[in-house]
């Protein structure tokens, strides 16, 4: 009723026992009346007086009667769900569908919480439940039990591709037909996908025809933000994209390199009521080319990421001019205008000390070259032209220039059948004037570009008239002939201009549009275009999935589920082909969530009919028996204290006697108050701790820890760092200040050196603020140790500790760099004692830091190896800290668990090594090196 519902509704039959509880609390004995016993007056005083039984007072009845019935209340376990989510429908069976596709990592928290009180409501009414993640293949539908559910809910996640809603209409119809009059419930997280919603419609028939009751539940406006990266006339450019108006209206792309760092950032904004806005992602080449993905910030989803691969970097470009040596003067040959025009998009190489243009072309195909331009080259050798087919066969794109030998020569590597000799425009034996170029046909890879009127053509190759020469052109002559044509083979292109690469047929070359149509042309190198005449192509090159981006848009290890994708992918990431990348380091393939062109659509909510629409926000259940219990207790305790007063106990306290006359008002007024003031749920408080800020914390060093929120694991942390501290100053010349108990999400970072995160699984995650906080403190030079205090139970091949799930999940989202034990030489080892382990309170437990890279082979063995910088995370299971902790007299607050006498002493060398490893680095790595190098020194 009203959405309140009851864990155990008989216990309300207690209710009816109220008006015999009022009865039998109506009469109460009188109160002992106080009497003198002076001994000459004993028989006058205890004169008999008749008595007469007094009844309750009003208040104190009603006082009663409240806390006899809010125990009842509490004990029948009352839960508030305005919506009624999940309750009611008799016996019948309840289908939650979750929408778990890359649009709903936005606000998949919620939406979790709010299905798992879905089915606990279920549960409350004896219900059969099953649960169907959207994202997932589609499979059969089984109702199961809630507690089944719970944990099938659990093990689902957000998926890194769009979902395919509609590929799940024939199992939820079975499902339907098996259990008919069920219930559905659908979180929904708003977004239809980048096609015309094909789902709602089909399912609200299919409820209407099995006679199925339909809720919905979604946020008010669609959250989630996705991101595409389009190209337009050589430059970069990303979309921000959202299915509807949501209040989003300002954010950041940023630009990451293949480490995770920051290579620049964009503010958009959308304008109105708009659902798209541009990004225009301007920067050097050189920083360009090193853009490994754009991702908008703050959004953590697949479908916000865009990978980029090798396809949209910068190019190798091979030059090969076929002239003589007194042609290719500085100024004067066609290399040099093209390198001018090529370099700032490109990497142009030349050929050195080559002999003659076979060779050259041999070397430029030998350095792997993705572009090779070949100006005025004639006819080449059976061997060359073997070797240029199967580089433009295996993806290479052949760029040639027309000239004398091109035109008086009969090559089979251009695009179009040639006349010989060519064709002169405005000379003087010509009656036609220089010719200038046509606008550009939509078709074309220059389509958008203004040709200038300046540019005049004098002398070009015609090619042959034939039914596929309309096809093959990309750009011609205001009289229709070709200027510039392609062709398609296999993998690659062949592109031909129809003039000379400097300024003795025409004036191209000196013009900006030259420098544009050269971008557009080498940008192609890498793509596949399907043959212009529509034969078959070759097949693709298969290219195995090597890192995939999880649903909240990390970038791991490709899932076991993955499979192998063709060199031509060009649509978006499936179940089958998540988002990531594929194949080999500098020849593979990204594959994102979202192509370019896409558009978010949100649902069309008219399709379904007479469902119930309601929202998130709405759908939470609240479980009212601690207030309940709470506001009992209160009430017995006022009880007591008036049955007290009433009983003449308290007239005895001076102050108390004098407000007999005012008692039963002022009671009443706390009843009320206590009502009204209940607590809310007890939380744990957090421990006293140092919290400096500001000149304080730059003055002094100090080390840190994290306050999760545990009381025995902050204090834990406070005692362990004390100890630690008072043990640095004792045996080194640093001097440390007290440690700090710090919030990441709002304290400063930049102070500590050394952060200690103890993991405390029982508490929530740390808010997504405070995960960019440390990202950002790793990145300029500070170090995490994290501590996840399971060195006793953890074990090698085991399935993983709550405590090592905790942080797998908290470290997600950051760029962690690749982890190994600590190995025996490094500096860690040694940076103050020489140290072989790192125990703690426990010893078992491994500790992982940064991946060093390995001796070179033949290397002389030295005695400490160190990388370029301190490594920015440390991990151990050790319980470090409780080794650490000592009370005030300096004794340890914690027993250690080994069987070595000298664990504790050797769990503060480890710690003192790691104190001086984050603040010297490879100082100590070099210190350590002193004595070969006197002994080399003294030889």
């Amino acid at each position: 009723m009203f959405g309140l519902t009851f864990a155990a509704p008989l216990a309300l039959a207690a209710l009816i026992g109220l008006p015999a509880l009022w009865l039998l609390l109506r009469v109460t004995p009188p109160r002992a009346r106080r009497i003198d016993f002076p001994p000459l007056k004993l028989v006058a005083d205890l004169l008999p007086q008749r008595q007469t039984p007094a009844r309750t007072p009003l208040w104190l009845l009603v006082l009663r009667l409240l806390a006899a019935a809010a125990l009842i209340l509490a004990v029948s376990g009352p839960v508030w769900n305005p919506q009624g989510v999940g309750a009611g429908g008799g016996r019948s069976a309840l289908l939650v569908l979750l929408d778990n596709g890359t649009s709903a990592a936005h606000d998949w928290r919620a939406r979790t919480r709010v299905a798992a009180d879905t089915v606990e409501g279920a549960a409350r009414d004896g219900r059969p439940v099953a649960v169907l993640g959207l994202g997932e293949p589609a499979t059969a539908i089984e109702a199961r039990t809630p507690a089944a559910s719970l944990e099938r809910l659990r093990a689902l996640g957000v998926r890194p591709h769009l979902a395919r809603r509609e590929a799940h209409l024939p199992t939820i119809g079975a499902f339907l037909e098996k259990n008919p009059g069920a219930g559905l419930v659908w979180i929904s997280d708003g977004v239809a996908g980048v096609e015309a919603d094909s789902f709602t419609g089909p399912l609200a028939e299919l409820v209407a025809r099995h006679g199925a009751a339909l809720t919905l539940l979604r946020a008010d406006a669609p959250p989630a933000l996705a991101l595409t990266a389009t190209e337009s006339a050589g430059k970069l450019g990303a979309k921000v994209l959202r299915a509807a108006p949501n209040g989003r209206e300002t954010g950041t792309v940023r630009a990451l390199d293949q480490r995770g760092l920051p290579l620049a950032e964009h503010d958009f904004a959308f304008s109105g009521n708009t659902l798209e806005a541009d990004v225009p992602v301007e920067m050097p080449l050189e920083l360009r080319n090193g853009i490994s993905r754009l991702e908008v910030a703050g959004e953590r989803s697949a479908g916000a990421v865009v990978l980029m691969d090798e396809r949209g970097k910068r190019r190798r470009v091979g030059l090969v001019f076929g002239g003589t040596s007194d042609q290719a003067q500085p100024l004067l040959a066609p290399t040099y205008y093209l390198a001018k025009a090529l370099t700032p998009f490109a990497d142009v190489q030349e050929p050195r000390g080559a002999k003659g243009t076979a060779d050259s072309i041999a070397q430029l195909l030998d350095s792997q070259v993705s572009v090779l331009v070949l100006a005025d080259v004639g006819a080449m050798d059976e061997r060359i032209t073997a070797r240029v087919e199967k580089f433009v066969a295996e993806g290479g794109l052949l760029l040639r220039f027309a000239g004398p030998r091109l035109a008086a020569g009969n090559d089979p590597l251009v695009p179009v059948r040639l006349r010989r000799g060519g064709r002169s425009l405005g000379g003087t034996l010509s009656w036609d004037n220089p010719k200038t170029l046509a606008p550009f046909a939509p078709e074309s890879p220059f389509a958008g570009l203004a040709p200038p009127t300046d540019i005049g053509v004098r002398r070009q190759i015609l090619a042959e008239p034939d039914g596929d020469l309309p096809s093959r052109t990309w750009a011609s002559l205001q009289d229709g002939t070709p200027i510039v044509t392609a062709e398609t083979r296999g993998q690659g292109r062949v592109v031909l201009f129809h003039v000379t690469a400097d300024t003795t047929w025409s004036n191209l070359p000196l013009s900006g549009l030259f420098i544009d149509m050269l971008r557009r042309v080498v940008a192609l190198a890498g793509s596949t275009a399907p043959p212009a005449d529509g034969g078959p192509r070759p097949p693709a090159a298969i290219l195995a999935p090597r890192l995939a981006l999880d649903g909240f848009g990390a970038l791991g290890s490709p899932p076991a589920s993955a499979k192998a994708v063709s060199a031509d992918y060009g649509d978006r990431a499936t179940e089958e082909h998540p988002p990531g990348f594929y194949g080999p380091v500098d020849g593979g393939i990204a594959v994102n969530a979202l192509r370019a062109g896409d558009a978010l659509k949100p649902l069309d909510l008219a399709k379904l009919g007479a469902a119930r629409i309601g929202t998130l926000a709405g759908a939470e259940t609240l479980d009212l028996r601690p207030a309940l219990f709470t506001f009992a207790l209160m009430l017995l305790a006022l009880d007591t204290l008036a049955g007290l007063w009433l009983g003449g106990f308290l007239t005895r306290l001076g102050g108390l006697g004098r407000l007999r006359g005012r008692a039963a008002s002022l009671i009443l007024a706390l009843a009320l108050a206590a009502a009204a003031l209940a607590p809310p749920p007890a939380r744990a408080e957090e421990p006293a701790a140092n919290r400096p800020n500001g000149i304080e914390s730059a003055l002094v060093t100090r080390l840190a820890y994290v306050i999760t929120g545990d009381a025995a694991v902050d204090e834990a942390s406070r005692a362990g760092l004390t100890g630690l501290t008072q043990m640095l100053a004792a045996r080194t010349a640093l001097e440390p200040g007290e440690p700090a108990g710090i919030d990441p999400t709002k304290d400063e970072l930049a102070f500590y050196p050394l952060i200690y995160w103890p993991i405390a699984p029982s508490r929530p995650q740390p808010a997504e603020a405070a995960i960019r906080r440390i990202d950002a403190f790793m990145r300029n030079g500070g170090t995490v140790l994290f501590d996840t205090r399971d060195g006793l139970v953890a074990r090698p091949g085991a399935a993983p500790t709550p405590e090592a799930l905790y942080l797998r999940k908290m470290l997600a989202t950051l760029e962690v760099p690749e982890l190994e034990p600590v190995p025996q030489d490094h500096v860690l080892t040694k940076a103050f004692y020489l140290v072989d382990s790192f125990p703690g309170r426990f010893s078992g437990g491994q500790t992982w830091v940064e991946a060093l890279p390995p001796a070179g082979e033949g290397a002389e063995r030295r005695p400490a190896r160190a990388g370029d910088g301190v490594s920015p995370i440390i991990i151990t299971g050790n319980d470090l800290a409780s080794a650490w902790a000592i009370g005030r007299r300096g004794e340890p607050l914690y027993p250690v668990v080994g069987g070595d006498q000298r664990q504790r002493e050797m769990a503060f060398r480890g710690g003192v090594n790691i104190v001086m490893y984050t603040l010297t680095g490879n100082y100590k790595a070099d210190q350590v090196h002193v004595p070969a190098l006197l002994e080399r020194l003294g030889q």
